[in-house]
C-alpha cells in the first residue's frame, strides 16, 4: 500500500514529531508513506493522501485527479469556514454558538462579543471586543477578509475537543485557558482527559456522519449547566493534546484506520 502525507513546508517543520510517528508506524504496517510539501505533487499510483493542510481548492483538484484524500476536500471546506460549520450544525439540530457575518461595526450589538476571521485556526485571529471601538479596530485590521461575530459565552475559558476517527470517538480532552479567554493548548492552556457522556457521544457521531469525515477535531464550549455548544471543527486537527493525555499513538490508530478503509 502506498500513500502520501501532505503538509505546507512551514507546518511540516512545526509538526515534525507527528510526521515522524506516522512514518514509523507506516513502516510497521507495510505502508509506503512519503512526505509531500508545498508544490510537490502526488504519484499517480498513490492509494491515498493524508491531507494536512487548509487548502480545499488543492485537495479538490487532487480528488478530481482520482486520488483518495483523508479528509476529503468537502470536510476541509466546511471545517475551515466557521460560518459553514454553524450552518451545518443548525441543519443537524446541534446546539452551536450563534454566528453571523459582519461587515461594519454599526451592525454589532450586545457587547462583549467575539470577532473571528472565518478561516482562522489555532486561536489566531480571535478577538474579545468589549466595546464598539475595539470591534472597529479588529474590522479595520481584517479589511477584505470575511469576519464573523459571535456572542461572548462564559465558559470559564474551558472547552472540550473531541477527536473523531471515522464515526468513532478516538479520545477527548478538556482544555483550560491561562490568562486568556482562549483555551488552545498551543497558546499555553492546560489539558486533561475528558470522558464523554452517552448524549455527547451521540452528538459528535451525528456530526461526523454528516461530514463523512475521517479524522477531525470537534470543539465545544462547556457551559455552567453541564450542556455544551459547538464552537468549531478542526481539519487538519493537531494531536498534541491527545498525546499529552492518552497512552496510545494517534499515528498508529490513524494508519490502522486508513489501512482498513483502503482494504474495503
Amino acid at each position: 500500500m502506498k500513500g502520501h502525507l501532505y503538509y505546507s513546508r512551514v507546518e511540516a517543520k512545526r509538526n515534525r514529531g507527528f510526521i515522524d510517528d506516522l512514518l514509523v508506524h507506516a513502516a510497521k504496517q507495510s505502508i509506503s508513506l512519503t512526505l509531500l510539501v508545498d508544490e510537490e505533487t502526488p504519484d499517480e499510483d498513490a492509494d491515498f493522501i493524508l491531507f494536512r493542510d487548509r487548502n480545499s481548492e488543492l485537495s479538490a483538484s487532487w480528488e478530481a485527479a482520482g486520488h483518495r484524500l483523508i479528509n476529503r476536500s468537502e470536510v476541509n471546506r466546511i471545517a475551515n469556514d466557521k460560518l459553514r460549520t454553524f450552518e451545518m450544525a443548525s441543519l443537524l439540530g446541534v446546539s452551536a454558538v450563534p454566528t453571523r457575518i459582519v461587515t461594519n461595526v454599526d451592525a454589532l450589538t450586545g457587547y462583549p462579543l467575539v470577532l473571528k476571521t472565518v478561516d482562522g485556526h489555532g486561536g489566531d485571529e480571535v478577538f474579545l471586543c468589549k466595546c464598539a471601538e475595539e470591534a472597529a479596530t479588529v474590522l479595520c485590521s481584517f479589511e477584505g477578509r470575511r469576519v464573523i461575530s459571535q456572542p461572548y459565552i462564559e465558559s470559564d475559558s474551558t472547552d472540550v475537543r473531541v477527536f473523531m476517527l471515522g464515526t468513532d470517538v478516538l479520545g477527548a480532552v478538556k482544555r483550560s485557558g491561562v490568562d486568556s479567554f482562549k483555551s488552545n493548548f498551543t497558546l499555553g492552556g492546560s489539558v486533561e482527559k475528558f470522558e464523554l457522556s452517552a448524549w455527547q457521544v451521540k452528538e459528535v457521531t451525528t456530526i461526523a456522519k454528516a461530514l463523512k469525515s475521517d479524522y477531525v477535531g470537534i470543539d465545544f464550549l462547556l457551559l455552567a449547566d453541564g450542556s455544551w455548544v459547538l464552537n468549531e471543527i478542526e481539519d487538519p486537527v493537531g494531536a498534541r493534546s491527545l498525546y499529552a493525555t492518552h497512552d496510545f499513538s494517534v499515528a498508529e490508530k490513524l494508519l490502522r484506520y486508513v489501512k482498513r478503509l483502503m482494504e474495503l
